[in-house]
């Protein structure tokens, strides 16, 4: 049994772009829509009931393209709307749950650390399912905001001057604590990895939400027999295109993405 619909996948603007690149990798033959709020980001500074309010106008329109599954390719979404998300008429998986899961299976020493969004840190999620797996594990938390205006920007070197000292001024309460593993919980993050691996130390392993919410999304078509034996096509939307959508989702995507493949909505009137 196969099923043509597309994966569909959303996030606050494009770094969920590092997400749809490893569901892409793992699933070469599946349909793509992605949508990126880019004219309201980021959802990370914005309260609680702005995120989902935001959340639900993103699923709908994914709705609308007859998608077959979607992704929440935001960590900020994943934590703070989440049961809202439950309801959908379609599988829904979010980035933090399987991000956890991988942090707990790698960790030795049982001290994690979460970088993430200020309103993803404020959540708590991350911490809660952590402990409910490894009630005696230190958890540090920390909110690397400034890095996503980075990214967006195209600051992604490791070797930038401001990239550099962004990160080592994030990291620095998890080198003081011997934290052994650390979660990249915003979708931006693993485009600095370099530069995290650079701060941190070859010891220390980056849990990249991307790959671990791709292998749940494959698991989860292959379950429901819903996977795509050839397809592979793959469509862009964005609530605000901008002056630089193509070079910095290009660098996120991992790829060249066409003009054509882009086109922006307003997301608030549908």
């Amino acid at each position: 049994m196969s099923d043509s619909r597309a994966i569909g996948i959303f996030d606050s603007g494009l770094g969920g772009l590092t997400v749809a690149k490893e569901i892409i990798k793992v699933l070469p033959k599946e349909d793509i829509i992605y949508f990126g709020d880019t004219g309201r980001v980021p959802y990370g500074t914005k309260g609680a009931d702005t995120i989902k309010r935001y959340a639900l106008e993103d699923e709908k329109f994914l709705l609308s393209k007859d998608v077959k599954l979607i992704v929440a390719a935001c960590g900020t979404v994943s934590s703070v709307a989440f049961e809202e998300s439950k309801n959908l008429p379609v599988p829904f998986i979010e980035v933090i749950s399987h991000s956890v899961k991988s942090a707990v299976k790698a960790t030795f020493n049982k001290k994690i650390g979460i970088l993430a969004t200020s309103a993803t840190i404020k959540s708590g999620a991350h911490k809660k399912q952590i402990l409910s797996f490894l009630p005696d594990a230190e958890v540090y938390e920390v909110s690397g905001t400034l890095l996503v205006p980075l990214v967006e920007e195209g600051y992604t070197s490791k070797d930038n001057p401001l990239v550099k000292n962004a990160v080592e001024n994030y990291v620095s309460v998890f080198k003081e604590n011997n934290v052994d593993t650390v979660i990249l919980g915003c979708t931006h993050f693993p485009i600095l990895t370099e530069a995290f691996k650079e701060a941190l130390g070859e010891n220390v392993t980056l849990i990249n939400m991307g790959v671990s919410a791709s292998n749940a999304v494959k698991d989860t078509l292959a379950r429901l027999n819903l996977l795509n034996k050839q397809g592979g096509n793959h469509k862009f939307f964005v609530s605000d295109k901008g002056t630089t959508f193509k070079n910095t989702a290009s660098v996120l995507l991992g790829e060249e993405i066409d003009d054509s493949s882009v086109e922006t909505v307003d997301i608030t009137a549908l």
